[in-house]
């Protein structure tokens, strides 16, 4: 016997047995997820049954169908081209000849239907590639009846050329795993029909339902959603299959009419059944058919905009979208919004009550218990992950405006890109990391990390379509038009091709090596360098023959974009070109770009490790072999290549297997990777960086006009001196950092009065001046202390070095805290004053690194200050930085210091705002933040709203906090200010009853911030420093570019 089949007991078993170990040593291919429906035919009265034969048809997820015929004599199948189940049993298929030969096809009818869910594996023996065996790990629906049992099994059956027994192998099973081999009929159909007729005798249950059908209906290039009170969701239906799929067409709209298409299957959750996703276009628009208002239909921008908001968050709706926003069968989702509609055509009447409920929910109906400000509910907030996404929309809508220079909208282009990197790295990691532990606690706002999932991808398929239609919109536009031109090789010429056919073979191949894409002895799956760009290679030895596949990964060291004469070619066009030399002797079919994104976040044991360093360097070595979390492909990439690296990416040889998905797969119309477009500013004019602040090009209108950054101490024979007069606030990049702290530096290394240095480096960049600066200072015998936080995401192995450097020039370097970040941006220079011993401290402190480069592109605030309180405080929190290793515990009397009292003194500033507000003295708050996610923070603002207070914030970019919710939120707004320069200040304002205090520091509103960092914020109590503080906020709250968030988590702006 080839095949042995054993049915399975429970869901739970058969997945346990998906990821078993072989006997005999056998190895395993990574399973293959699948899914099929089969139809058996017979005549009323059974004439192939009692012939001992069988018919049956198959249709897979990508509709391709097969008709098989099995007879005494043996049995034949074929894959068909006709559609019909009619068509195909009349068809000129070798099983169709064979069925007419023993019954008339004109009397079969359907008398079993399943649907099988299917975990598929091949097995060989590890020096012989050649598959002996495979196995099917299925679960069978029985379609047709109303209870719709549901089954498991386990086959086993021999390939060709196999050498090894399938009995054999059979038994092995059964004895490690107690499989018990299913009893005569073993057939498929027969067992469903067994164990329905048990069902209609009442000798068995059926398994718990577990699968629903959800509806993407599609009009006019619009989808339908159902209304239910403030809830939209997709029309859905409990069941499976077409009847399911036809039973929900007719309760919604009437009838059973339409095109409909299986799109995707989504496995069951804790919080949902398994859904089919199923696509209906072609509808006839009944509008009565559903309850009045019930059914509308959106556009499907408005439907993004609104994912994952209180109104459009049901678990079905959320895992249906994921499936069509990466399908090629629904183009809608990704292309530009539509034109709405005029009355006088059909759909007009269904949009303008689409129009009315979408300004209706714009601010969600709360449910009372949500506007108790000092009750928790997960509505009061607004998702984290999908704030993060809008900032990044609106970072991309500065590149599609047409007023930002040309330069600049590349640069916003390229952050787009490097901040999904980030966010799939760090957030999407951490999500898929809880999913795969079994983590399934909820969000603040209350969805479960599957949710959330599928309302990042919803969200993020269509922002990266977004992205790319920009990005042509400027290569056919603006840069074409300036004679920058991003060519593919087919578009250049002869002598283009020629120079650079001569720059691949002397500068690029010697740093290529092509790797087998095989599981043959000695040919591990290559690994995927993260975030590198690669070229998955197709082959054949001759023409003809097979096709085998390899991968290239393209040089880091090499520039991304190459510059020829009147064109920039990407590095993998010349690869692609070139592939011919790597692989002498065979064919070179195609070439296919792809890039990997891998978890970012390393593990550290930070009580246990002896070496802090050693422990951060170690955990940084593992970042690369991180589990894949995103897959990036070229469109022109085919399924088969897009599903063979998915599934080998899942299952590598490192041993961690990656939750990627479908949905995780992205494809690149064109240029992959856009985060390359920094380099085409670069080259395209002299402007670098964020800022732009280059001559040439913003003479030519490329780029934003050059800035000439004001020097604070202009005519100042010394900063000390200045200080000692009065406190100075600078604010880069308009304020010189070079000027300003720099030179304040400078002067302390070179001033003999100053005994010591201290001071905090979190992100310093590269080598820089103000090492240079720290060496000399420590050369001249001064007391030198650094802190050197090396757990800053990304930046672990710059900061490793400058701490082996620094230290290696004396200095006393501090390497983190167990538990804890320093993020604060803090320095303090103790400098002799007179005679007698006595000292005077000098402070920084801001919200700014100390990093030349990003202080000419982030705008950042910093205090420069002779206080004595500041300084005594200062001083002692860098005693306990460098004089022990656990969290800050001193009292400060100035300085609001994080994680010990920061969160107590910012609520009980915003507490006495509402009192003020309570007595009538009118409270008021003002913040620009970078985020603000801390709910017992919003809670507080709540509380301050629904006393009186006006609360005013300026959030670059995360906001959870909901404003504008009567009852809750109604005085409070929201703002969003981006623009050349990223906005990374922190400005705390509370009007104090006519009194103002201002503060500013390195701290958001956030949980890590005031809990699991340490950050320092200072008060502001100069006159003018003041008055500086109050015109930058009151400028970007009037700032007409300013985007507005709206109750529904959106944001929008009215521009002039």
């Amino acid at each position: 016997m080839s095949e042995r089949r054993w049915p399975v007991p429970t869901a739970e078993r058969l997945a346990e047995l998906v990821g078993a170990a072989l006997p005999f040593g056998l190895r395993s291919g990574s399973p293959r997820h699948a899914f099929h429906r089969d139809l058996y035919f017979d005549t009323p009265d059974g004439a192939l049954r009692r012939r001992g034969a069988s018919c049956r048809i198959r249709f897979d997820a990508l509709d391709r169908r097969w008709l098989r015929f099995d007879a005494v004599v043996g049995g034949c199948e074929a894959r068909v081209a006709e559609v019909e189940p009619r068509d195909i049993l009349l068809g000129a298929a070798e099983p169709a000849r064979r069925l007419r030969a023993l019954v008339d096809p004109a009397r079969l009818v359907v008398h079993t239907e399943l649907e099988v869910e299917r975990w598929a594996r091949t097995a060989h023996f590890p020096l012989v590639p050649l598959p002996q065996l495979g196995l099917a790990y299925d679960t069978v629906t029985v379609r047709g009846s109303g209870a719709e049992p549901m089954f498991h099994e386990l086959v086993l059956w021999r390939r060709r050329w196999a050498v090894l027994p399938v009995a054999s192998v059979a038994r092995a099973l059964e004895r490690r795993y107690g499989l018990l081999a299913a009893p005569a009929p073993t057939g498929r159909a027969e067992r469903a029909a067994e164990l329905r007729q048990a069902l209609e005798r009442g000798e068995a249950s059926p398994a718990p339902t577990r699968r629903q059908v959800a509806l993407v209906a599609l009009a006019h290039g619009r989808i339908a959603l159902c209304r239910a009170g403030t809830i939209l969701r997709l029309p859905a239906e409990d069941g499976g299959g077409e009847e399911a799929c036809r039973q929900a067409l007719r309760r919604c709209f009437g009838h059973a009419e339409g095109e409909i298409r299986l799109l995707g299957v989504v496995p069951a959750t804790d919080a949902r059944p398994a859904v089919e996703v199923w696509l209906a276009r072609r509808l006839r628009r009944d509008l009565t058919a559903a309850p009045p208002g019930e059914l509308q239909w959106f556009a499907p921008d408005d439907v993004v905009a609104r994912v994952g908001s209180p109104v459009l968050r049901e678990p079905t709706t959320l895992a249906a979208l994921a499936v069509a926003a990466r399908s090629e069968l629904v183009p809608e989702w990704s292309a530009a919004p539509l034109q709405r509609r005029g009355r006088g055509d059909s759909a007009s009447d269904g949009e303008d009550g689409s129009r009315v409920t979408l300004s209706e929910l714009r601010v969600p109906a709360l449910p009372a218990r949500a506007l108790e400000a000092d009750r928790p509910a997960p509505e009061q907030l607004i998702n984290a992950h999908l704030s993060s996404l809008e900032f990044n929309a609106r970072v991309l809508a500065l590149a599609e405006e047409s007023g930002t220079p040309l330069l600049a909208r590349l640069r916003f282009l390229s952050i787009v890109s490097t901040n999904l990197d980030q966010f799939f790295m760090v957030e999407v990691g951490a999500l898929k990391h809880r999913v795969a532990a079994g983590i399934g606690e909820r969000s603040p706002d209350g969805l479960t990390p599957p949710e959330e999932l599928d309302a990042i991808a919803i969200r993020l398929h269509a922002l990266v379509a977004r992205q790319y239609r920009c990005f042509h919109d400027l290569a056919r536009g603006e840069l074409s038009a300036h004679g920058i031109r991003v060519r593919d090789w087919d578009e250049l010429g002869p002598d283009e091709r020629g120079a650079l056919d001569r720059r691949f073979a002397e500068e690029i191949a010697p740093l290529l090596t092509p790797k087998a894409l095989t599981r043959a002895p000695g040919h591990p799956f290559p690994h995927c360098g993260d975030r590198r760009l690669s070229l998955a290679v197709v082959l054949r030895d001759e023409p003809g023959g097979p096709q085998h596949f390899a991968v290239v990964e393209l040089p880091a060291s090499v520039p991304r974009l190459q510059c020829s004469p009147g064109a920039i070619v990407p590095l993998e066009a010349l690869v692609r070109a070139g592939l011919a030399a790597l692989f002498p002797g065979r064919e070179v079919v195609a070439a296919h770009a792809f890039r990997v994104t891998r978890a970012g976040d390393i593990q550290l044991d930070e009580l246990a490790t002896a070496s802090f360093l050693q422990a951060v360097s170690e955990q940084v070595q593992r970042r690369p072999w991180g589990p894949v979390v995103r897959l990036e492909v070229e469109q022109t990439m085919p399924p088969a290549l897009r599903e063979l690296l998915q599934r080998e990416l899942r299952f590598e040889e490192s041993g961690m297997q990656s939750a990627l998905g479908p949905s995780d797969v992205y494809e690149a119309p064109g240029l992959l990777d856009l985060s390359a477009l920094s380099e085409l500013a670069t080259r395209a004019g002299p402007a670098g960086g964020t800022g732009g602040t280059g001559g040439g090009a913003a003479r030519s209108g490329l780029d934003y006009a050059e800035l000439t950054a004001r020097d604070p101490f202009a005519g100042a024979r010394s900063v000390s001196g200045v200080l000692d007069h009065g406190d100075v606030l600078v604010h880069h990049p308009y304020d010189s950092f070079e000027a300003s702290f720099e030179r304040f530096i400078a002067e302390a290394a070179e001033d003999p009065d100053v005994a010591a240095i201290k001071l905090t480096l979190y992100r310093p960049g590269g080598p820089s001046r103000i090492g240079e600066l720290l060496r000399r200072a420590a050369a001249a015998g001064k007391d030198v202390s650094v802190f050197v936080e090396l757990k800053a995401r990304f930046d672990e192995q710059l900061n490793i070095g400058w701490a082996q450097s620094l230290e290696a020039a004396g200095i006393h370097v501090v390497t983190g805290l167990a538990t804890l970040k320093t993020h604060a941006k803090i320095a303090l220079v103790i400098r002799r004053a007179g005679g007698g011993g006595r000292t005077r401290r000098y402070a920084h402190i801001g919200s700014g690194n100390y990093n030349a480069e990003t202080a000419r592109a982030y705008s950042d605030l910093g205090l420069l200050t002779a206080d004595a309180a500041i300084g005594d405080d200062l001083h002692r929190l860098f005693n306990e930085l460098t004089g022990s290793s656990r969290p800050p515990q001193a009292q400060f009397r100035r300085l609001l210091v994080a994680p010990t009292d920061m969160l107590d003194r910012f609520l009980a500033l915003i507490a006495r705002e509402a009192d003020h507000a309570h007595a009538g003295r009118g409270g008021r708050i003002r913040a620009k933040l970078n985020g603000l996610a801390d709910v017992t923070v919003i809670r507080a603002l709540y509380r301050a709203a629904q006393a009186g207070a006006i609360v005013d914030l300026i959030v670059r970019g995360i906001c959870m906090l909901r404003p504008g919710v009567p009852g809750l939120s109604e005085r409070i707004r929201v703002v969003s200010v981006l623009g050349r320069f990223l906005e990374h200040g922190r400005i705390y304002h509370f009007a104090n009853g006519g009194e103002p205090e201002y503060y500013i520091g390195s701290a958001d509103w956030r949980p890590r911030n005031l809990r699991r960092r340490v950050e320092v914020i200072t008060p502001v109590r100069d006159p003018s420093a003041m008055a500086r503080l109050d015109r930058l906020l009151e400028d970007e709250l009037a700032d007409p570019a300013a985007w507005t968030l709206a109750s529904d988590g959106s944001y929008s702006r009215q521009l002039p």
